[in-house]
């Protein structure tokens, strides 16, 4: 398990080693919601014992270590991210689960130092639509792709579909007086009809096929979900607001999402996207 020293951290959001740190404390809930679409998500990819997996934008590594454990020790997985910190904690949970088949760098996915057709498959799970030019990735994945790899990649659907994260950015920008983007924003850039599957074929792509995943976005508490939801999905956007519009942005979202609180907690609906072309 290695990861690349001195590696600045230009994560954005993701890079402060806090945000990191609260990342890795929701694993858990990340396990529950996207658990079955991470397992689809892989499958669609063809990672299978002995390949060698490259994952993209991998955060903490949730799946990067669900893909080590598919691939065997004579697979190998390469887990790769712009934050230092996320980079830190997937090492980490690589070496605490024994697995010893996978490398951890600090990388730019619109960049990748790799070896051009040096992976048999390429994942990525809530990544590629945080990436500023997705195009640009692609076209990077499909370089170092081996012929007939595939590329698989979760994204989120409509914001309709996922009230968890399209709730707070919508009062967070109202109250802000942010603008309001005709286009889909941050986590919903790839979520309209179409748009996925555009950026795949034109990144040069075959193949390509976009599957909907159900699943619920679930916490003990409405309180629970809020505190998850302050320290990682819309933090950024939360930083554009003076303290007092910030307080307001909270009531309201914790108010808005009051709706979906139920005998077991919070408990929303989140529809998923996986994307998947062909080399």
């Amino acid at each position: 398990m290695s990861t690349t020293p001195g590696g600045s951290d230009k994560g954005g959001t993701w890079g402060p080693r806090d945000v990191a740190e609260a990342w890795d404390r929701g694993a858990m809930a990340r396990a529950r919601a996207f658990g079955p679409a991470t397992e689809r998500m892989l499958e669609l990819a063809n990672v299978t014992r002995g390949a060698r997996v490259l994952d993209i934008a991998a955060g903490a590594g949730d799946q990067a270590l669900i893909a080590a454990r598919r691939v065997g020790p004579t697979g190998y997985v390469l887990a790769t991210d712009v934050s230092s910190s996320m980079m830190d904690l997937a090492a980490a949970a690589a070496r605490q689960a024994g697995l010893t088949n996978v490398d951890t760098r600090v990388m730019d996915a619109q960049s990748l130092d790799i070896d051009a057709e040096s992976f048999d498959a390429v994942i990525s799970r809530f990544g590629l639509m945080l990436i500023p030019d997705p195009n640009k990735a692609l076209t990077e994945i499909r370089r170092v792709l081996r012929r007939g790899g595939k590329v698989a990649a979760i994204v989120f659907s409509t914001p309709d579909q996922c009230p968890y994260l399209s709730i707070p950015h919508a009062i967070a920008r109202r109250v802000g007086r942010l603008p309001l983007s005709t286009e889909p924003f941050g986590e919903f850039r790839l979520s309209g009809p179409g748009v996925v599957e555009d950026v795949y074929r034109s990144a040069g792509f075959h193949d390509v096929a976009v599957h909907q995943i159900p699943t619920r976005r679930t916490f003990p508490s409405v309180s629970a979900a809020i505190e998850y939801a302050k320290a990682l999905p819309v933090r950024e956007l939360m930083a554009q607001l003076s303290e007092s519009e910030q307080r307001q942005a909270w009531d309201e979202i914790e108010v808005a999402l009051r709706q979906f609180d139920g005998p077991n907690g919070y408990d929303s609906p989140c529809m998923l996207l996986i994307a998947v072309g062909r080399k």
